[in-house]
């Protein structure tokens, strides 16, 4: 069996060969009908997926609401939101998913994320992508059609920070001649970058530069033959293998065997049909699996007692 790397307590937990872990998008609320969640509740909520055995909660980066995107998220600013969460709570992984890179400058990214990821003894994972919201971008004086080759000058920019008094150069961002250098340092060699989708970069340049792949959700046998194409393209850069994960929106049923309906990015369904869904995500490659709740009808706290009791003692 192929391992993965070694990196931060976060990866390593969350991420393991031939395993599937379960993790929750926050807002862990129902809000179906707005595009801004209430947040009643949010820190509780927090520290209860942490006391129930999650492995991760997850955060996402939406600078403005734009309402033809239809999501305002967590509202929160993601890295000021993740510093306090990490001072309130002791183990659960704390991701980002995601950051879109050519929105922020990359000295701010790595010098957040190393910072929380210092504090909380090495929880973060984070989440990196290009940004998709088209109206961000000249509301930010940032060119849209550039943002493939940004996310790549950042992604490297943030890299090579972790060296001492790096040496950078770049066209959207700067130059750094190795006189200054940032700190913190991420809390091990370097902080988890995991691209979700293409971010406007092949597949060959994930396999060989990020730490790991968010993608999102496909019919099983497409999302098989996407996952073997990546592990294949990884074996030719590396002698390690890289984690897959992938998102869920769940609307759970009180009735066990209500057979799946599908929903946007997920399904409809009972707590048989998810076990037996989980099962499958895990055979064919699937390491984690962030459920979303946005639309779930059932109490929140009841669905989260349910799929711990009777989903997560398969998996975790």
């Amino acid at each position: 069996m192929t391992q993965f790397e070694s990196i931060n307590n976060a990866y390593n937990s969350v991420f393991k060969p031939n395993e599937l872990t379960v993790g929750v998008v926050v807002p862990i609320e129902n809000y179906a009908q707005s595009a801004v969640p209430t947040m009643q509740e949010h820190l509780k909520r927090v520290k209860y997926i942490e006391e129930l055995g999650f492995k991760a909660l997850w955060i996402r980066d939406i600078p403005f609401n734009v309402p033809s995107f239809g999501d305002a998220g967590q509202t929160y600013d993601p890295f000021t939101y993740l510093g306090f969460l990490a001072g309130q709570t002791s183990k659960i992984a704390l991701g980002v998913s995601s950051i879109a890179l050519p929105l922020h400058h990359p000295l701010h990214v790595a010098k957040s994320a190393s910072t929380i990821d210092e504090l909380s003894n090495g929880r973060l994972l984070l989440g990196v992508a290009s940004g998709d919201r088209y109206d961000e971008y000249p509301a930010m004086g940032i060119s849209y059609e550039n943002r493939g080759e940004l996310f790549k000058e950042s992604f490297q920019y943030i890299r090579q920070l972790q060296d001492n008094f790096p040496t950078i150069n770049t066209k959207g961002y700067g130059n750094l001649q190795g006189n200054i250098d940032m700190l913190p340092k991420a809390n091990a060699h370097k902080i988890p970058l995991l691209m979700t989708g293409s971010s406007r970069q092949t597949l060959e340049w994930n396999a060989e530069h990020a730490d790991g792949w968010m993608n999102y959700p496909r019919d099983l046998y497409q999302q098989q033959l996407t996952i073997k194409s990546y592990r294949d393209l990884v074996s030719s850069y590396h002698n390690f293998d890289k984690p897959f994960m992938q998102p869920m929106y769940l609307d759970l049923q009180k009735d066990p065997n209500f057979k799946p309906q599908p929903i946007q990015l997920g399904f409809r369904l009972g707590i048989n049909y998810l076990t037996d869904y989980l099962d499958k995500l895990r055979n064919i490659g699937v390491n984690h699996l962030a459920l979303n709740l946005r639309f779930n009808t059932m109490a929140i706290n009841t669905t989260l007692e349910q799929i711990i009791k009777e989903v997560l003692p398969e998996f975790q």
